[in-house]
């Protein structure tokens, strides 16, 4: 007998668990391509576990806000099925690197501002890669979506982030233990696995948070 599916609700009703488990569906489904969306991350975990304290101050908001947005944006296309232009495409790059380019600074003394302010503007770059709107009103546009259900997509990068960094640290720890990996080689192919779920995600979240504006 086939195993039974829990009936998905739809996004205006979606919750935090709902919205993680049809994030890890839809990579089971389109895994080759979300697996790519790894691989910039993947790059940057493995560069800071090798410099200085000071070098990651200085890369977070240049090099790997830059990469980080890029994945975001590829991302925010295969879930929502858009082909925006080229120049929507750059748009929402520099857009999103903008957004998380404070973001390394806000979380030094705790996680909870970054991602206060991520729930706010970081649904920018799914408004720029799937709506047609001027790009000026992008900002406000994501801002409206993040608070149509502010503590819904709090609470959804919140839980995204800590499926993933808790399921990385394991992965991590069985490659290296049983696996016999190096450690930055562990952490590499670690992190190519699980961090595309934070770019599904978030973009799924966008998908949530535009339904709650309709129905407001």
């Amino acid at each position: 007998m086939a195993e039974l599916r829990p009936v998905a609700l739809p996004p205006a009703e979606r919750t935090v668990g709902q919205l993680v488990a049809e994030s890890i569906r839809f990579y089971g489904d389109h895994f080759w391509a979300c697996l790519v969306l790894g691989v910039a991350p993947a790059a940057v975990a493995v560069v800071f576990k090798n410099v200085s304290h000071g070098i990651q101050l200085l890369l977070a908001p240049t090099l790997s806000g830059a990469l980080i947005s890029a994945a975001f944006v590829r991302g925010s296309m295969l879930v929502l099925g858009a082909s925006p232009s080229r120049r929507r495409l750059i748009a929402a790059w520099l857009l999103g690197w903008l957004v998380f380019a404070p973001v390394p600074f806000l979380v030094l003394a705790f996680v909870l501002p970054g991602l206060l302010w991520l729930a706010a503007l970081g649904l920018v770059v799914p408004v720029v890669v799937a709506e047609a709107i001027p790009l000026r009103a992008a900002v406000p546009r994501a801002w409206q979506l993040g608070r149509a259900d502010y503590l819904h997509a709090l609470g959804s990068l919140f839980t995204l982030g800590i499926v993933v960094v808790l399921s990385q640290s394991v992965l991590v720890f069985i490659l290296r233990g049983f696996g016999g990996a190096a450690e930055s080689a562990a952490l590499f192919l670690a992190s190519v696995v699980l961090s595309p779920l934070l770019f599904i995600g978030t973009a799924l979240l966008y998908v949530d948070q535009a339904a709650r504006v309709e129905v407001e």
